[in-house]
Protein backbone atom coordinates (compact mmCIF):
# COMPACT_ATOMS: atom_id res chain seq x y z
CA UNK A 1 0.00 0.00 0.00
CA UNK A 2 2.83 2.53 0.65
CA UNK A 3 3.93 2.26 -3.00
CA UNK A 4 0.48 3.37 -4.12
CA UNK A 5 0.81 6.51 -1.96
CA UNK A 6 4.24 7.27 -3.46
CA UNK A 7 2.73 6.77 -6.91
CA UNK A 8 -0.03 9.32 -6.15
CA UNK A 9 2.48 11.88 -4.86
CA UNK A 10 4.65 11.43 -7.98
CA UNK A 11 1.55 11.70 -10.19
CA UNK A 12 0.50 14.97 -8.51
CA UNK A 13 4.00 16.41 -8.98
CA UNK A 14 3.99 15.42 -12.68
CA UNK A 15 0.59 17.01 -13.22
CA UNK A 16 1.81 20.20 -11.55
CA UNK A 17 4.90 20.31 -13.81
CA UNK A 18 2.79 19.55 -16.90
CA UNK A 19 0.40 22.40 -16.04
CA UNK A 20 3.34 24.81 -15.77
CA UNK A 21 4.74 23.66 -19.12
CA UNK A 22 1.31 24.03 -20.76
CA UNK A 23 0.86 27.53 -19.32
CA UNK A 24 4.33 28.55 -20.49
CA UNK A 25 3.57 27.23 -23.99
CA UNK A 26 0.28 29.14 -24.20
CA UNK A 27 1.93 32.37 -23.03
CA UNK A 28 4.76 31.91 -25.56
CA UNK A 29 2.32 31.45 -28.45
CA UNK A 30 0.40 34.56 -27.37
CA UNK A 31 3.61 36.57 -27.16
CA UNK A 32 4.70 35.45 -30.64
CA UNK A 33 1.30 36.36 -32.09
CA UNK A 34 1.59 39.80 -30.47
CA UNK A 35 5.10 40.24 -31.94
CA UNK A 36 3.76 39.49 -35.43
CA UNK A 37 1.02 42.09 -35.08
CA UNK A 38 3.52 44.64 -33.78
CA UNK A 39 5.67 44.17 -36.89
CA UNK A 40 2.66 44.44 -39.21
CA UNK A 41 1.20 47.50 -37.48
CA UNK A 42 4.63 49.20 -37.62
CA UNK A 43 4.91 48.50 -41.35
CA UNK A 44 1.36 49.69 -42.05
CA UNK A 45 1.94 52.81 -39.94
CA UNK A 46 5.09 53.65 -41.89
CA UNK A 47 3.27 53.20 -45.21
CA UNK A 48 0.28 55.30 -44.07
CA UNK A 49 2.56 58.25 -43.38
CA UNK A 50 5.09 57.61 -46.17
CA UNK A 51 7.89 57.33 -43.62
CA UNK A 52 10.79 55.47 -45.28
CA UNK A 53 13.00 55.77 -42.20
CA UNK A 54 10.41 54.00 -40.06
CA UNK A 55 9.84 51.41 -42.78
CA UNK A 56 13.61 50.77 -42.86
CA UNK A 57 13.29 49.14 -39.41
CA UNK A 58 11.44 46.29 -41.13
CA UNK A 59 13.58 45.91 -44.26
CA UNK A 60 15.79 42.86 -44.71
CA UNK A 61 19.45 43.47 -45.65
CA UNK A 62 18.53 43.20 -49.36
CA UNK A 63 15.11 43.60 -50.95
CA UNK A 64 13.50 43.51 -54.39
CA UNK A 65 11.82 46.83 -55.21
CA UNK A 66 9.41 47.72 -58.00
CA UNK A 67 8.11 51.25 -58.48
CA UNK A 68 5.51 52.44 -61.04
CA UNK A 69 6.92 52.76 -64.56
CA UNK A 70 10.28 51.29 -63.59
CA UNK A 71 11.90 47.89 -63.85
CA UNK A 72 12.18 45.73 -60.75
CA UNK A 73 15.49 46.14 -58.94
CA UNK A 74 16.61 42.90 -57.33
CA UNK A 75 18.85 42.67 -54.27
CA UNK A 76 18.85 46.38 -53.50
CA UNK A 77 20.70 47.11 -50.25
CA UNK A 78 18.69 48.30 -47.25
CA UNK A 79 20.26 51.79 -47.25
CA UNK A 80 19.72 52.34 -50.97
CA UNK A 81 16.16 51.01 -50.72
CA UNK A 82 15.44 53.44 -47.88
CA UNK A 83 16.77 56.38 -49.93
CA UNK A 84 14.79 55.28 -53.00
CA UNK A 85 11.57 54.79 -51.02
CA UNK A 86 12.01 58.15 -49.30
CA UNK A 87 12.37 59.90 -52.68
CA UNK A 88 9.35 58.00 -54.04
CA UNK A 89 7.19 58.90 -51.01
CA UNK A 90 8.26 62.58 -51.15
CA UNK A 91 7.74 62.82 -54.91
CA UNK A 92 4.28 61.24 -54.82
CA UNK A 93 2.97 62.69 -51.55
CA UNK A 94 1.63 59.71 -49.61
CA UNK A 95 -1.85 60.33 -48.20
CA UNK A 96 -2.54 56.91 -46.71
CA UNK A 97 -2.34 53.14 -46.92
CA UNK A 98 -5.07 50.54 -46.53
CA UNK A 99 -4.50 46.80 -46.09
CA UNK A 100 -6.67 44.84 -48.52
CA UNK A 101 -5.52 41.35 -47.53
CA UNK A 102 -2.90 39.62 -45.46
CA UNK A 103 -1.91 35.97 -45.49
CA UNK A 104 0.82 33.77 -44.14
CA UNK A 105 2.31 30.59 -45.60
CA UNK A 106 5.00 29.04 -43.44
CA UNK A 107 7.69 31.62 -42.69
CA UNK A 108 6.47 33.93 -45.49
CA UNK A 109 3.79 36.61 -45.12
CA UNK A 110 2.13 38.69 -47.82
CA UNK A 111 0.41 42.03 -47.39
CA UNK A 112 -1.64 43.45 -50.25
CA UNK A 113 -2.89 46.98 -49.99
CA UNK A 114 -3.60 50.30 -51.58
CA UNK A 115 -1.17 53.23 -51.25
CA UNK A 116 -2.98 56.53 -51.73
CA UNK A 117 -0.84 59.37 -53.11
CA UNK A 118 -1.77 62.97 -53.82
CA UNK A 119 -2.64 62.12 -57.44
CA UNK A 120 -3.66 58.43 -57.55
CA UNK A 121 -3.98 55.12 -55.75
CA UNK A 122 -1.36 52.41 -56.25
CA UNK A 123 -1.61 48.71 -55.60
CA UNK A 124 1.00 47.51 -53.13
CA UNK A 125 2.31 44.02 -52.56
CA UNK A 126 4.76 43.40 -49.71
CA UNK A 127 6.44 40.08 -49.00
CA UNK A 128 7.97 39.40 -45.60
CA UNK A 129 10.06 36.54 -44.22
CA UNK A 130 10.22 35.57 -40.57
CA UNK A 131 13.82 35.84 -39.42
CA UNK A 132 14.72 35.35 -35.78
CA UNK A 133 11.14 35.97 -34.67
CA UNK A 134 10.73 39.21 -36.62
CA UNK A 135 9.03 39.73 -39.96
CA UNK A 136 11.38 41.47 -42.39
CA UNK A 137 10.38 42.88 -45.78
CA UNK A 138 12.08 41.11 -48.69
CA UNK A 139 10.02 42.56 -51.54
CA UNK A 140 7.96 45.71 -52.16
CA UNK A 141 5.99 46.31 -55.33
CA UNK A 142 3.93 49.42 -56.11
CA UNK A 143 1.97 49.55 -59.39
Amino acid sequence: MPTFGIFLVALKENIYVMKKILLLGILSIGFLAFMDQTDISGIVGALKTGNAQQLANYLDSYIDLTLPGKEEIKNMGKNQATITLDAFFQENGVKGFEVVSQREAGATMYIAGRLQTKTKGLNATIMLKNKDGKHLITSIRFN
